[in-house]
C-alpha cells in the first residue's frame, strides 16, 4: 500500500497548456458558460465530454453516483435519461434532487450542477428512447438494471432476444424509459491551475435571476 501511495502522489496533474479563465467577463446565465466549456472540451479532443457523474440520494439517505451521458441543455435545464424503475429512477422519484459533475481533465476544468429533477412527458421520453442506437435500446428494454445476474451468457441471450423484438417492432419503447431535466439552483465552475491557484465561480439562482461570485480554492 505504501508503494501505491507513492505512485498516486507521483502522478502528474494539471500539465500542458491550460486554458485561461477570466471571471471579469462572465455571462449572466451559467448555461451560456457551460455550453462554451463543453464545446471547448469537444474541440480540445476530450473523450466523451458529455459524460457526467449523476449523484442521487438513496433510500438510506446516503449518496449514490454513476456516470451517464448528458442529452441536452435547454432553457429548462440539463437533460439525461434513465429507466424509472432503475435504482436511480426510484431514488429520483423519492428525492427529486440531484447533482451533476463534469470533469475535463485535459483542460483542468470541472463543473458542478445542483437542483431539482423533473420527469418529461411520455412523448419526449419515447422520442429520446427511439433516438438511441439499436444495441442501447435492446439493453434498456430488458428493465433489469442493477438486479442480480446469474452469468454473462444469460445477459447475452436476453439482449439478443430484446434485439429481435426491436427488429420486429422498430417503434417499441421501454415502458419505464424517462427523460429527466435538472433545473439548476446552483452551478459552479472550477478552472485548475498547476500552481494550485484554482479559479472557482459559483452561480446561485435567486428565483428572478442569477447571482454569481468567486469562491476560495
Amino acid at each position: 500500500m505504501s508503494d501505491l501511495r507513492e505512485l498516486l502522489r507521483g502522478i502528474d496533474v494539471f500539465f500542458g497548456d491550460l486554458p485561461d479563465f477570466d471571471p471579469a467577463g462572465l455571462p449572466v446565465d451559467p448555461q451560456e458558460l457551460f455550453v462554451e466549456w463543453l464545446l471547448a472540451a469537444h474541440r480540445g479532443g476530450v473523450r466523451e465530454p458529455h459524460a457526467m457523474t449523476l449523484s442521487t440520494i438513496g433510500s438510506d439517505g446516503a449518496p449514490t453516483a454513476r456516470v451517464l451521458i448528458l442529452k441536452n441543455v435547454s432553457a429548462q435545464g440539463w437533460q439525461f435519461a434513465a429507466d424509472a424503475d432503475s435504482r436511480k429512477g426510484r431514488e429520483l422519484a423519492a428525492h427529486p434532487v440531484a447533482s451533476l459533475t463534469f470533469y475535463w481533465s485535459e483542460l483542468a476544468r470541472q463543473v458542478r450542477v445542483r437542483g431539482r429533477v423533473e420527469a418529461a412527458e411520455p412523448g419526449s421520453s419515447a422520442a429520446d428512447f427511439l433516438a438511441r442506437s439499436p444495441g442501447a435500446r435492446a439493453e434498456a428494454l430488458l428493465g433489469l438494471q442493477s438486479t442480480p445476474l446469474s452469468d454473462l451468457a444469460a445477459r447475452d441471450e436476453a439482449v439478443r432476444a430484446a434485439a429481435r423484438r426491436i427488429e420486429e417492432d422498430p417503434g417499441l419503447v421501454a415502458p419505464g424509459w424517462t427523460l429527466y431535466t435538472l433545473r439548476a439552483d446552483s452551478v459552479e465552475f472550477w478552472q485548475g491551475d498547476r500552481d494550485r491557484r484554482h479559479t472557482r465561480v459559483n452561480y446561485v439562482c435567486t428565483g428572478t435571476g442569477w447571482e454569481r461570485g468567486l469562491l476560495w480554492p
